[in-house]
């Protein structure tokens, strides 16, 4: 595949300028060759139809007083011949007047006017003693005939001259066309130039860049897209940062722990098998946690492709929350959690009913996690007409409002200190934004500060 050819704006520019002027040039003198002439010859054929208009609607007394004026303002020259054969003439000193000659096809033509006792139509004649192009019509009146002789000037000389102006014209504007295209392409390939540099320098890392509105709107656009890029991106980088932090952590903790106690099993509690059992148990469980982090990336990056489909069925919703908090008994009689949960007799719904389950297990561990020290969750089903809202209440210290927006996002934390009461992996409300949302369930957070947060989601009956 042949590869296609790029040159700049600069160039470009430079280029469509000089074809535009050579275009219209080109058009300029194409149009004088074909028709000047003939617009010229077109004119003085309107003008002469005019004049005869004019004369007549003159009153026979005021015909020999007027063509004289019509002759000068014009630039014609006129007979008037008497029907007693008497001649009147108005301007024929005029340069190139046939009528003040012996012009025999002058003559001729003007002798079969009289005689035909009719007006004549713009005859194009050759002016035999000039060698020029010539008009002649001629008018009835009531007491002679007006015979009115209009010279066509020879244009090729001007149309000549008009060429040699044009190369001239030519060159010029060729010439201004590489300033304003040189100036034109600063003016916007400037900016671009400016954007393009400060683009790669985001490539490689930086994202402290503004980039600088211009007076181009178009440029103006590109740029304010760029900065809110640039912020998007520099966001997404320190979560992601935050994200390598809090896995190596979740990752590292475990592993720790379950190396040290197959260390002790190896060397020391072989022995005893009480001890052993119990240093067996912990290997175990630090392992759930692993496979508990492990599946949940796997399920949210699933869900983030939307490669996981949605498995639609009814059933009791108040089952599955009872279901969910079975599994919290453990830290009721270990650890003094305080679960107080308010139910409807039936909650019949129509979602996933995995994912849903997973909705609720993840708000119940973000709540253990951040209550207070009463240790107290509130896990409450409220029925409305259309819906049922599912709340989960913890006693803490609350969400500050300008950090809101970004707790759904993969391992923020507000105070920028990843902890863990729970089996938990940082990325549960990830998790629950993206399962309501495939849902289309309606999902958020009120939080006072001092008294708590309350999550929640709407599922319709």
């Amino acid at each position: 595949m042949l590869k296609r050819k790029v040159s700049s704006i600069n160039f470009k520019t430079l280029v469509y300028l000089v074809v535009f002027s050579i275009t219209i040039l080109l058009i300029l003198i194409l149009s004088q060759n074909i028709l000047f002439k003939f617009s010229y010859e077109s004119y003085q054929e309107n003008k002469m139809g005019l004049i005869i208009s004019h004369i007549k609607k003159l009153d026979q007394d005021e015909i020999a007083s007027k063509l004289e004026e019509i002759a000068y303002n014009n630039s014609v020259c006129i007979q008037y011949t008497l029907n007693n054969g008497d001649k009147i003439l108005y301007n024929t000193l005029m340069v190139g007047c046939g009528l003040n000659k012996n012009n025999n096809q002058i003559t001729q033509l003007m002798n079969e006017a009289l005689m035909s006792n009719k007006d004549t139509s713009n005859i194009k004649l050759i002016n035999s003693i000039s060698d020029t192009k010539a008009l002649l019509s001629g008018i009835r009146v009531s007491d002679g005939y007006v015979f009115i002789y209009s010279n066509l000037e020879d244009v090729d000389g001007a149309n000549m001259v008009l060429k040699g102006q044009l190369i001239y014209i030519t060159i010029i504007v060729i010439v201004l066309a590489c300033f304003i295209s040189y100036f034109l392409s600063i003016k916007i390939t400037k900016p671009i130039t400016n954007i393009t540099r400060k683009a790669k320098e985001i490539g490689e890392g930086r994202y402290d860049i503004v980039f600088e509105s211009s007076d181009v709107l178009e440029i103006d656009e590109l740029a304010n897209t760029l900065n809110h890029m640039e912020k998007d991106l520099s966001k997404i980088d320190e979560l992601r940062r935050d994200l390598m932090a809090n896995v190596s952590h979740d990752l590292k903790t475990p592993l720790t722990m379950i190396r040290a106690y197959a260390e002790m099993v190896r060397d020391i509690s072989y022995k005893d098998k009480e001890k052993m059992d119990k240093d067996l148990n912990i290997i175990i469980e630090e392992t759930e946690r692993l496979n508990v982090l492990v599946n949940d990336i796997l399920d949210l990056s699933k869900m983030q492709a939307d490669a996981d489909t949605l498995h639609l069925e009814q059933f009791d919703l108040c089952e599955v929350i009872h279901e969910v908090m079975k599994r919290y008994d453990i830290l009721k009689t270990t650890e003094d959690y305080d679960f107080i949960v308010t139910l409807p007799a039936r909650a019949i719904v129509k979602a996933d009913k995995m994912k849903i389950m997973q909705v609720i297990y993840n708000l119940v561990n973000n709540a253990i996690n951040y209550t207070g020290d009463d240790k107290k969750v509130y896990v409450t089903l409220t029925e409305n007409k259309k819906e049922y809202l599912f709340e989960v209440r913890d006693t803490g210290k609350g969400i500050k409002k300008e950090e809101i927006p970004y707790i759904w996002d993969k391992y923020y934390k507000s105070d920028k200190k990843h902890q863990r009461n729970v089996v938990s992996t940082g990325i549960g409300l990830s998790i629950v934004k993206e399962i309501l949302s495939k849902h289309k369930f309606d999902y958020g957070v009120k939080s006072v500060a001092k008294r708590g947060s309350t999550f929640y989601f709407k599922i319709k009956k």
